[in-house]
């Protein structure tokens, strides 16, 4: 569906999507869809996107310029990934009559908050990479007032690429002790449970019943790096005091992380549609659907 910095998922009229994940909301009438990888579609190219857009009900946006130590030296490269071509994709929408959904990220905020951040608080990025994509969500809000959903998202794990959960439980396999950051505070979040929550949304930006603007797509309660690898352990049978409490400092990076990336959920309410889940009761599901772990309490829903 989702190509690594270029690509886009394109919802069309007249051809069933099939049968409906469970807690997924499908339209009111069924969609062919169309998923392009970077292979398919360079979104950097103005008149691809337009003739791709074209004759389309809803687009969904997951492109993005995804190395964000790299995005610190190349800037410009990752703006123009993260923010002209969702100006020329939301261009190209508005032209079209199609709904954006534009998936973001927590790291247009500047991480200094002590509570889980409302989905209109100010923008202030830390690094290069969020102010790539502030720009991707300002085009949005700007060109597609009424049509354009930005969805942020932070701390992803899933099935395919590299991620934290799959890392650390490799790790677990070469080292007796893992000493892990605990001075970050997240929401970790399940791709699959993300990719739901956004086909919900679509069904409900379809049927008129939920608002255009800012929603935060990441999964419910908070912990720290720490937290989760010490809940990976125990979730797969391994012994969790063999993870280490440690902080930033000793793992220094180019680009700055913000320190407190717990987003607020309450728009939700406002399309008719509930939060993500608990980040513990995805993170079972996910270990169980990927032969890792047990199924925990509730993931048998997921």
């Amino acid at each position: 569906m989702l190509g690594r910095e270029l690509g886009a998922l394109l919802i069309g009229p007249e051809h069933p999507l099939g049968e409906p994940e469970r807690g997924a909301a499908p339209a009111d009438r069924a969609h062919e869809v169309i998923a392009l990888g970077r292979e398919q579609l360079d979104i950097t190219d103005p008149d691809a996107l337009k003739s791709a857009v074209e004759g389309v009900d809803i687009v969904l946006n997951a492109a993005a310029w995804t190395d964000v130590d790299g995005a610190e030296a190349r800037e410009a490269d990752a703006t123009a990934i993260n923010g002209t071509a969702v100006q020329n994709l939301a261009s190209a929408c508005a032209d079209a009559g199609a709904i954006l959904v534009h998936v973001s990220t927590d790291y247009v905020f500047p991480g200094g908050a002590v509570a889980p951040i409302p989905e209109d608080a100010p923008s202030d990025p830390v690094n290069a990479y969020g102010r790539s994509k502030l720009v991707g969500e300002r085009a949005v809000f700007q060109t597609l007032p009424g049509t354009g959903y930005v969805v942020r998202t932070a701390w992803l794990y899933g099935e395919h690429g590299k991620n934290f959960v799959s890392t650390i439980l490799n790790a677990a396999g070469q080292r007796e002790f893992l000493d892990v950051v605990d001075d970050q505070r997240g929401q970790p979040t399940w791709a699959r449970a993300l990719a739901r929550q956004l086909i919900a949304l679509g069904g409900a930006a379809l049927a008129g019943s939920a608002p255009a603007g800012a929603y935060h797509g990441t999964c419910s309660g908070e912990t720290t790096w720490y937290g989760l690898a010490r809940a990976a352990f125990e979730l797969t049978g391994l012994d969790p005091d063999r993870v280490r409490p440690t902080t930033s400092d000793k793992f220094p990076r180019p680009a700055p992380r913000p320190a407190y990336s717990v987003l607020g959920h309450e728009r939700w309410a406002a399309a008719g549609l509930a939060p993500l889940p608990h980040w513990r009761e995805t993170l079972a599901a996910f270990l169980a659907d990927s032969g890792r772990g047990t199924t925990g309490p509730g993931a048998e829903s997921l």
